[in-house]
């Protein structure tokens, strides 16, 4: 089943023109193809239908780069870890973020989105480092069963002290409830971008390492025979992952699956080679997480679902589609 990459390419590149066209047209108030365009011509603050195309202009570029952001890391963290099932979810990478930004929620009375980065990012890395120093204790090191083990089991205790820091204090509660869940609305331009540049960074470094991935999914002894300095490339691979994950985690809080399900679907169409996956993982992201923020709007109002719950329910078909398509989840 595996396509052209060029193709591939190109049909990402279509599917995201059209994710981002449905972001700004389909809401609690639908608005043309057409009256978009105008709106991002010659924009008019005096109509009312251009001020919702503004508004709703934030939040899919905050999609674009969160999504972006997630795939990316979690096709890095599969060919880092040689884990199939490496998620920045499953590892405890988010776990570490969202209890950072809880506990300075709670305690600093942290609430602006410049604060929740440096804690995320904090979070983050203190999370990679505990889930990585537990499963490497024992003679055989930190294998993928090992690996997950161990962030299913912080995940699962960072959870429970989140819940707990929640419910005790109900100021806490009221900022933090739909954070929790993964949102991408009330950002501003400027939240963005002191995010994006970080996410930038981490892109950029995972695109040119992308080679560096193939020779660690073939295990350490071959890496070392390529050339590969193991170490080396692994802080520099889970710095950039960091980057990613807080960053993400920062503007629109914990948002599960992607990270899963996008390179298991890049790999799918254009092989198991990492310097294709990341690329089409830096277009089926931002697809995967507008379609679902956009859903969210719609499907039961005139209440909205928040986009990290939207992820969950679409991811899981997704997945096992997947699955039964190719038999196995493989590297």
């Amino acid at each position: 089943m595996r396509r052209s990459t060029p193709l591939v390419i190109a049909g990402g590149v279509l599917a995201l023109a059209l994710a981002c066209l449905l972001s700004l047209m389909v809401g609690a108030r639908t608005v043309s193809p057409g009256t978009v365009m105008e709106a991002l011509r010659s924009h008019d603050g005096a109509l009312a239908d251009h001020a919702v195309i503004q508004s709703r202009l934030l939040r899919t570029a905050a999609g674009v780069a969160v999504g972006a952001a997630l795939a990316v890391a979690g096709a890095a963290m599969q060919g880092m870890t040689r884990n199939p099932l490496a998620d920045p979810g499953i590892l405890g990478i988010n776990a570490g973020a969202t209890t950072a930004v809880v506990l300075g929620v709670y305690l600093l009375d942290a609430s602006r989105v410049a604060q929740f980065m440096g804690l995320a990012l904090l979070g983050a890395g203190l999370g990679t480092v505990a889930v990585y120093a537990v499963a490497s204790l024992g003679r055989d090191g930190a294998t993928p069963v090992k690996l997950a083990l161990a962030g299913a089991a912080l995940t699962a205790g960072l959870g429970s002290l989140i819940n707990a820091l929640v419910m005790v204090d109900d100021s806490s509660l009221d900022r933090l409830r739909f954070w929790q869940v993964g949102t991408l609305g009330a950002r501003s331009l400027r939240d963005i971008a002191g995010v994006g540049g970080l996410m930038a960074v981490g892109a950029v470094v995972i695109l040119l390492a992308a080679g560096v991935l193939n020779a660690l999914a073939l295990g350490d002894d071959a890496a070392v025979g390529l050339g590969v300095k193991v170490g080396r490339a692994r802080m520099l691979l889970g710095a950039a992952i960091i980057l990613l994950c807080g960053a993400a985690v920062a503007l629109a809080g914990p948002i599960g699956f992607l990270g899963l399900v996008v390179p298991h679907a890049a790999r799918l169409l254009v092989g198991g080679d990492y310097r294709r996956i990341v690329p089409v993982c830096l277009l089926g992201g931002p697809v995967l997480i507008l379609v679902a923020d956009t859903v969210g709007r719609v499907i039961a109002p005139p209440a909205e679902v928040q986009v990290g719950v939207m992820t969950a329910l679409l991811g899981v078909p997704v997945f096992v589609v997947l699955l039964r398509t190719r038999r196995q989840v493989g590297l």
